[in-house]
């Protein structure tokens, strides 16, 4: 990989660690305020939304993490480094926002059946502190390379979910004050839970197909076959093809190639390389060249 492209990702990574570290002082510092908000008020949406704070912190904290183990160079027993980690980040991620929605739909199942007395002023007030906080946290985040970051995009999605928790408790103290329906509280709170769960299902189904050395969307094995016999004549067979990803943004290939006898084997291998860098992205592939049949069963 060329030396500006290291030097480009590496940048990405000190402002996305710089984004994270300034975000999670601010979720830690109103995480308390809400907490003791909620308490006060005897609001769920509240509780829910410093509870799901509180997971934000660990996701963050967890995010920092990630970029920092990421930043390693290689060494002997991890010939790849410790890009992973950033995957690792995001998927621990995903299952914590499982339990937060898990958690909020037990406490507003509970909030149905026993009813609560709640506070709407404090209530209000305090969310509306929450919300301009989150849209500040969401927007130092928001600068970060969150298209192609799994660890960034989770910490986003734990924002998000803030932020829709502000909502929600601005809205039922509003309801609470001018009509009195205190089941506002505890119904909004399911509709951030649904969210949520939306989000960390799609979060985890990402970060577990990359664990699970599964094929990215743009480079399928099939699909190389095709086009590498299509674009380069002297290609006779493309077999053993395993195609995965070390991160998100970082496709990896193996696979046999079976040339023409006549054929330059070193002129094909560039062509090859080159071809799946142009059309994949992938610039680390190991190319096994063959001139008869395959030596592996």
């Amino acid at each position: 990989m060329p030396d500006g492209t290291h030097d480009s990702h590496r940048h990405s990574h000190q402002g996305d660690r710089k984004r994270v570290g300034l975000a999670l002082a601010l979720t830690v510092s109103f995480m308390v305020v809400e907490a003791a908000g909620g308490l006060i008020s005897g609001s769920l949406a509240l509780l829910a939304d410093a509870g799901h704070m509180l997971a934000d912190s660990g996701a963050l904290a967890l995010a920092l993490a990630g970029f920092h183990f990421a930043a390693r160079p290689s060494d002997e027993r991890r010939s790849y480094g410790y890009g992973r980690a950033q995957v690792l980040a995001a998927f621990a991620n995903g299952v914590m926002l499982l339990v937060v929605a898990a958690w909020i739909i037990a406490e507003a199942a509970e909030r149905f059946v026993a009813g609560s007395q709640i506070a709407a002023i404090p209530m209000l007030i305090v969310a509306i502190a929450g919300l301009i906080a989150n849209l500040a946290a969401f927007r130092i985040l928001h600068g970060g390379d969150r298209h192609q970051s799994l660890n960034l995009r989770g910490v986003l999605l734990h924002v998000a979910g803030d932020i829709l928790g502000s909502l929600a408790a601005i809205i039922a103290a509003l309801v609470i004050i001018f009509g009195g329906w205190t089941l506002i509280d505890p119904l909004l709170s399911l509709l951030v839970a649904a969210l949520l769960l939306f989000g960390a299902i799609d979060l985890i189904r990402r970060s577990g197909h990359i664990l699970l050395e599964g094929a990215p969307e743009t480079a399928e094995a099939d699909d190389i076959r095709k086009r590498l016999l299509a674009a380069l004549p002297e290609i006779e067979d493309v077999h053993h093809i395993h195609v995965w990803s070390l991160t998100e943004k970082h496709p990896l290939v193996t696979l046999h190639v079976r040339v023409a006898g006549s054929a330059d084997g070193d002129a094909a291998l560039s062509r090859i390389k080159a071809f799946l860098d142009e059309t994949y992205g992938i610039a680390h592939a190991t190319v096994q060249l063959e001139r008869g049949p395959c030596p592996d069963r």
